[in-house]
C-alpha cells in the first residue's frame, strides 16, 4: 500500500467536498472553489468528515496515481481551507517590484521594465522598505497555479552564485562560490 495514498484526508468544518459520477472531485471553502478529474480507476470516497483515496488492484500504474491524486486532493483541501503563500525577495541593486491591479512591473537590471499579468486566483503584493530588499508576496488558493508562478517569476533573473543577484525564495540558501582572487 502507498504510504501516502493510505491515508485519509481530513476535511475542516468549513469546507465541502462533492464527488461526480465521472469521478470530478469538487471542493468548496472559504478561500473559493477548486476541481480536479480523478482517473476512473481511483476510488474516492467520503466518510465521516474525511476523504479515502483507493486503487483497484497493484498494477505499477495504480500504484503511481493512488498517492499522487491523494495529494492533489489533499493540496486542494489545504488550498480553500488556508491558502497558500509564497515570497521572493529582490536581491540586487536598483531592483523594483511595483504592482498595479493584477499587473507586476519589475525592474531588474535590464534595459526595460518587465510586466507581468498575474493569472487569475493569483494576488500579488509588493513591498519595499527602506534598507531591505523588495519582497513579492503571492497569494492564491491553488498550490499547482502559485509555484508555477513564482518559477516563472524567480526565472527572470535567477541568483547568480558570485554576487548572490537576483530574485530568491525568501529564506533561500544560496551557495556562494569564490571569485578570482588577484595575484601578484
Amino acid at each position: 500500500m502507498s504510504r501516502i495514498g493510505k491515508l485519509p484526508i481530513n476535511l475542516p468544518n468549513n469546507t465541502e467536498v462533492s464527488i461526480g459520477d465521472d469521478n470530478q472531485v469538487t471542493v468548496k471553502g472559504p478561500k473559493g472553489s477548486l476541481v480536479t478529474a480523478v482517473d476512473k480507476d481511483i476510488i474516492v470516497k467520503q466518510l465521516d468528515g474525511q476523504i479515502v483515496v483507493d486503487r483497484p488492484t497493484e498494477q505499477k500504474r495504480h500504484k503511481a496515481m493512488h498517492g499522487l491524486y491523494r495529494s492533489l486532493i489533499n493540496n486542494m483541501v489545504v488550498g480553500v481551507s488556508q491558502g497558500y503563500r509564497e515570497q521572493l525577495e529582490l536581491v540586487g541593486v536598483g531592483y523594483k517590484a511595483t504592482v498595479q491591479g493584477a499587473i507586476l512591473e519589475l525592474s531588474l537590471g535590464y534595459s526595460h521594465n518587465i510586466f507581468m499579468s498575474m493569472p487569475e486566483g493569483v494576488t500579488a503584493t509588493a513591498v519595499t522598505e527602506k534598507g531591505k530588499s523588495p519582497v513579492i508576496t503571492l497569494e492564491s488558493n491553488d498550490k499547482q497555479l502559485i509555484g508555477q508562478v513564482a518559477a516563472k517569476i524567480r526565472s527572470l533573473r535567477k541568483v547568480e552564485p558570485y554576487k548572490g543577484k537576483g530574485i530568491r525564495f525568501v529564506g533561500e540558501v544560496i551557495r556562494r562560490k569564490a571569485g578570482k582572487t588577484a595575484s601578484k
